[in-house]
Parts: C-alpha cells; sequence; structure tokens
C-alpha cells in the first residue's frame, strides 16, 4: 500500500476541508476551532475550483473559503513555510474578505462577522499556546470594539504530547500532523468526521491523477520554497553588515536588488525585503514602483 498524502499539503487540506461532497468535515473543525455559542451546523463551500493553473502556480492560494450558518464568512489558509509575512498577510486579506461584501450604495448593516484562519507549520508568535485569536479591544480596558474581526494562527509544531484529544480542534491537528499515527487510529473509531476525512484521504492516495497533481502541487511550493531559502542564505550578511557600514559593492548591490525582485514577486512586505538584502526601504520602494 503506498503511504498516505500529506494533509498540510495545501492541495489535499482544500480537498478534504473545502469539499462539498463532505461538508460535515469542515464544520467540525470550525466547531472545534471557534467553539461557537451556537454550533454552525451548514457551511456553503466558495471556490472549489481545482484546477491545473492554480496548482502549477506558485503564487495562487489555495485556501477554504465558506460562509456559515451563523451568518459568519470564514477564510483557511494551511502554510509549510515561514515566509515571515503571515500577519501583514492575513490582516490584508481579511480586509478584502470584509470590504467585497459590499456593493457601492449598499448599508454597512449587511456586513458580516469575517474570521481568518491561518494553520502554521512553523512556529510564528511569541505565545506558548498552539492556537491564538486576535479581536479589535481598547488597549488599556480590554474592552472589545466588536468580534466583527477574528484572526486565528493555529501552530502546528507547538501542539504538545499529551494535549487533551477530547478537544476536538487538539484531534484535528492530530490528524493534520500525522493520519496515520496510532492516536489517529483511536479518534477513527470514535470521531465520524474525522473517519470521513482519513477516508478521503486515502482515497485521494490511491488514485493516480490526484497523486500527480499533488506531486505538481508540492514541486510548485518546493520551487517556491528553494526562491525563498536561497534569498535567506546569501541574504547579502554582506550587505547587512559591511553595507551599512562602507556602502554595498556594485556586484553585491547589483545581487542584493535581484534577490529583493524574486522577493516582490513572491509577495514580501518592504521592511522584509530590506531587512534581508540590506538594500534601504526607499531602494525597495523604488523597485516595488
Amino acid at each position: 500500500m503506498r503511504g498516505l498524502l500529506d494533509p498540510k499539503m495545501d492541495f489535499v487540506f482544500k480537498n478534504i476541508f473545502g469539499s462539498e461532497k463532505h461538508p460535515n468535515i469542515l464544520i467540525s473543525f470550525l466547531n472545534a476551532t471557534l467553539k461557537p455559542k451556537d454550533l454552525i451546523t451548514e457551511v456553503e463551500i466558495k471556490n472549489t475550483d481545482l484546477n491545473k493553473g492554480y496548482i502549477e502556480d506558485k503564487f495562487s492560494r489555495l485556501d477554504v473559503k465558506a460562509t456559515t450558518s451563523n451568518n459568519e464568512i470564514i477564510n483557511i489558509e494551511i502554510q509549510l513555510k515561514n515566509e515571515y509575512n503571515m500577519i501583514k498577510r492575513s490582516l490584508y486579506y481579511w480586509s478584502k474578505l470584509y470590504s467585497e461584501q459590499l456593493n457601492e450604495g449598499e448599508d454597512y448593516s449587511l456586513l458580516k462577522r469575517t474570521i481568518c484562519i491561518n494553520i502554521l507549520n512553523f512556529k510564528y508568535l511569541k505565545t506558548r499556546m498552539f492556537h491564538s485569536v486576535y479581536r479589535m479591544k481598547e488597549i488599556h480596558t480590554n474592552e472589545e470594539l466588536s468580534d466583527i474581526q477574528e484572526i486565528h494562527f493555529i501552530e502546528i509544531p507547538k501542539l504538545e504530547d499529551g494535549s487533551d484529544e477530547k478537544d476536538m480542534l487538539v484531534a484535528w491537528i492530530e490528524f493534520l500532523k500525522n493520519p496515520e499515527s496510532e492516536k489517529v487510529r483511536s479518534l477513527e473509531m470514535s470521531v465520524d468526521e474525522i473517519r470521513e476525512a482519513k477516508d478521503e484521504l486515502i482515497k485521494m492516495s490511491n488514485d493516480d491523477t490526484q497523486r500527480e497533481l499533488y506531486e505538481m502541487r508540492a514541486k510548485t511550493l518546493r520551487d517556491k520554497i528553494s526562491a525563498l531559502n536561497e534569498a535567506e542564505r546569501k541574504g547579502i550578511k554582506k550587505g547587512r553588515e559591511e553595507g551599512r557600514k562602507e556602502g554595498i559593492e556594485e556586484g553585491e548591490k547589483n545581487k542584493a536588488i535581484e534577490i529583493a525582485k524574486s522577493l516582490i514577486n513572491l509577495g514580501l512586505d518592504k521592511e522584509s525585503i530590506a531587512k534581508s538584502t540590506g538594500l534601504d526601504l526607499c531602494e525597495v520602494e523604488k523597485l516595488m514602483n
């Protein structure tokens, strides 16, 4: 029997959690993550297309979008590699989801609660918790302005061994970590949705076409990660350390500019690009423009 595909790969995650054929999987995951007072009972899943063009495009986002029976708009994105821009990236996509709800002239009262869930296969935030939730609050009194904005970060490596698997979010993260583990085999026996997700993963893993698409997507993401790693590796230490003192030599500066262009294409923010290359912010802004 061939090994199971990695459910943390965005292509696989979207096929399992973003499938109209298996809405109960997404409903279970959202109830586990959001822990709403009124449980979500239905979801309408958006952007279900997974054509070859999306899979081969390293700039595409294979995220899961849905509206819930609680009148919420949800976006779920899974990231394997730290691109050092998740906070600004998440705020940007949240703002798009929020603003695109209204057509010109429509009333603000129509705006729905909008939630972004970021699942990260790396440690990113300073907190020790594996699940962090952010809303808008007054900084002195901690009074909440509104719950219409909510951003979640789920950092898979921070899930500790021995965590309570009766917590459904822990159970789902165990599935994403290692769907072939004894923990997940045990969960399959008691949780219908996890068994349904595992069955779908097995079906995908044994389908030659799906496996081929998986390999294509894996290569695309490897190329993207390789470009990020190359930029990190070169990092222009000389540009960062000596360059600030003596000015970057012409050859090194040209390298820095080329790397900066690559990072701009990958969507990194100007501060991260300046830090990685040693270029001034104004130089990065010129390249962006």
